[in-house]
Order: C-alpha cells, then sequence, then structure tokens
C-alpha cells in the first residue's frame, strides 16, 4: 500500500519568511542597499579614476601647438579659455594656465590655457550710437580713467587744456580722435584733453577789464568837458596905465635928491 506524505519541499528560508514576515523584508532591505552602495562606489572610482593622478605639466610661454601636444600626453584635455595679448610675449603663445604647473590632479582633467592674441584686442570706448560725435565726451576725469582702467589700456595719459568746466573734452587714440561706436586697440597710446576750468576765470578777468576800460573811458570824457581854466582863479593884472604911470612917478622920485645936491654945492 502506497501511503500518503505530504511533501514540503520549500527551504527553511522559506520557512523564516513564513514566520518572521517583518525581518525578512528589514533584511532583505538591507542587502539590496548594500549592493547599491557598493555599486555607486565602484561606478564613482571607475569615473573619477580613484587612486589615480597626474602632476601637470608647465606650459606657460610655449605655443599653442606645442602645449597641446604636451597636455595630450599627460593623459590631460585642452580648452582656451581667453585670448589676450601682450607685448612682452610672442603671438599664440601660452600667457596663464589653470591649474597651474605642478597641480595634483585626475588624468583627463581639463587645463585652460590662455593664449596671446596675434592681434591686440578691440573694444569700443562709447557704445552710444551717434557715430559723429566724440567718445566720453562730457565725462569726469575719475569715471574716464576706471573705464580705461577697466578695458586694459596701459598707455593712458591726461592732458589739461583751456576750458570752462573740469570734464573731458577729446580722447585720442595714437593721436586720432575717438568717436562714439568706434573700436579701438588696447595697445593703442591714449589722450585724454580734459578742461581745466580756468576759461570762466578768464573771462571774468577780461569782463572786468572791460568795465574797468569803460570807466576809465567814461572819466576821460567827462574830464574832457570839464574845463579847469574856465573855473580858475581870478587875479587881476594891472593895467597898463597905473603901471605906466607909477612909473613915471618912480623915476622922478629917484632923481629928485639929485637937483639938491647940485644946489648945494651953490650954497
Amino acid at each position: 500500500m502506497r501511503s500518503n506524505q505530504t511533501d514540503h519541499s520549500y527551504s527553511w528560508g522559506s520557512k523564516f519568511i513564513d514566520n518572521h514576515p517583518v525581518i525578512a523584508n528589514i533584511v532583505i532591505i538591507f542587502i539590496i542597499a548594500a549592493l547599491g552602495i557598493y555599486a555607486a562606489y565602484l561606478a564613482t572610482a571607475l569615473f573619477t579614476k580613484h587612486g589615480r593622478s597626474v602632476q601637470v605639466p608647465s606650459v606657460e610661454n610655449l605655443s599653442y601647438t606645442d602645449a597641446i601636444s604636451k597636455l595630450h600626453d599627460y593623459g590631460l584635455k585642452v580648452d582656451i579659455r581667453d585670448s589676450l595679448y601682450r607685448d612682452d610675449i610672442r603671438p599664440g603663445f601660452v600667457i596663464e594656465q589653470f591649474p597651474k604647473a605642478r597641480s595634483i590632479v585626475k588624468p583627463g582633467r581639463k587645463i585652460f590655457l590662455y593664449i596671446n592674441a596675434v592681434h591686440p584686442k578691440e573694444v569700443i570706448l562709447d557704445d552710444d550710437n551717434h557715430p559723429n560725435e566724440l567718445a566720453l565726451k562730457g565725462l569726469s576725469e575719475r569715471a574716464v580713467m576706471a573705464k580705461f582702467e577697466e578695458l586694459g589700456f596701459k598707455n593712458v595719459s591726461v592732458v589739461k587744456v583751456l576750458g570752462t568746466t573740469d570734464r573731458v573734452v577729446k580722447v585720442t587714440a595714437n593721436g586720432r580722435p575717438v568717436h562714439k561706436m568706434q573700436k579701438v586697440p588696447v595697445n593703442a597710446t591714449i589722450v585724454i584733453e580734459i578742461s581745466d576750468g580756468r576759461l570762466n576765470d578768464i573771462q571774468d578777468s577780461l569782463s572786468n577789464l572791460e568795465y574797468l576800460d569803460a570807466y576809465r573811458e567814461a572819466q576821460s570824457e567827462s574830464a574832457g568837458s570839464y574845463d579847469p581854466s574856465s573855473y580858475s582863479t581870478y587875479t587881476p593884472e594891472p593895467s597898463s596905465s597905473s603901471y605906466s604911470g607909477s612909473s613915471q612917478t618912480s623915476e622922478p622920485a629917484q632923481r629928485e635928491p639929485e637937483p639938491e645936491e647940485e644946489n648945494s654945492q651953490y650954497f
């Protein structure tokens, strides 16, 4: 006879899950989380090249092609950040790099290079859309100097000219006036003509001189209409008759003693 036997084919794990479902779920969650963390660690280490590093070589003062070749040999990438212009470095050569030389970075790190431009950078001094007008005219000296410093100009000088206000009269680049919307190379020789404000004082002085001349002219005219001889003190002149009479009487008076002297001789 064949006996009926119950088939218990599930394992002890199934019994544990059936008997403790909450604990079993917690353990499963922890196992899955640990596997996820480990997979993330492996992916991060693979992506970031964990444990591997390289020292950045110096490529400053090298030509653009030589710098790229040298950085690629070290397993580094290159990115041109900007083009500048300097007179002391040949065009097309590296002015600056970032990260700096001897820095420790990961392989494949991007190195930013600043290249000296073949032609100097050109900028617009005044972007006001009136190209027939002079650039920066009417601004103060402080504002104009700050603008030139911000744009990177080095050869900038200030010249004082005769004027009524202390404002910019004209800006010249390499001897030529600069107009609005005009591009100027940053290595140009800039001369800023600024009024010194002395013209007002000169005009005031000239006005005072004109007033003084007018006053003197008026005084001279009034003096010309006034005749001092007509208002001079009267001094009577002796008449000819009285003068002659007096002279005649005085002469006999002087001659009277002579006959007396003669008569005295006879007596």
